[in-house]
């Protein structure tokens, strides 16, 4: 593979609760374990920024499935819902969820547009098999 960008961001102080910056300096934050989680909340946390990620990677992939199969969607959105907890190997695992909003597009269309933006997402790809990930798409 090619490589076209790489982001780098580093995490300093105290992991969940210390702060992150990329090497650009466009993101600088400090970082909070959510109150779920026995910390304080009031700032981001890396579960955030996973499901921005993912939520805006899946839509790229999304918009580029609906050019490139030439089907015209008037509105589109999605949503990503990522969840942590505890797994059998002592550690935390993550879930996602993934919610496809589609517009212009029949429901059977919009299942098949989601499907495929899976199968080409690049974050898709590197959770398939690891975690547990679903998609549900529904037309506006």
């Amino acid at each position: 593979m090619k490589v076209l960008y790489t982001a780098a961001a580093m995490s300093s102080g105290d992991a969940r609760n210390g702060h992150v910056r990329s090497s650009d300096g466009l993101l600088d934050f400090d970082l909070a374990a959510p109150k779920e989680m026995g910390g304080a909340g009031g700032a981001t946390n890396p579960e955030q920024l996973f499901a921005a990620g993912y939520s805006a990677c899946f839509h790229s992939a999304l918009k580029l499935v609906a050019k490139n199969q030439k089907v015209e969607i008037s509105d589109s959105a999605v949503s990503a819902e990522v969840g942590i907890g505890p797994n059998d190997a002592g550690g935390f695992g993550l879930t996602v969820a993934l919610h496809v909003e589609l517009s212009g597009v029949d429901q059977a269309t919009a299942d098949e547009l989601a499907e495929a933006a899976h199968q080409v997402c690049p974050y898709s790809d590197a959770t398939r098999g690891n975690i547990d990930v679903t998609v549900d798409a529904t037309v506006a």
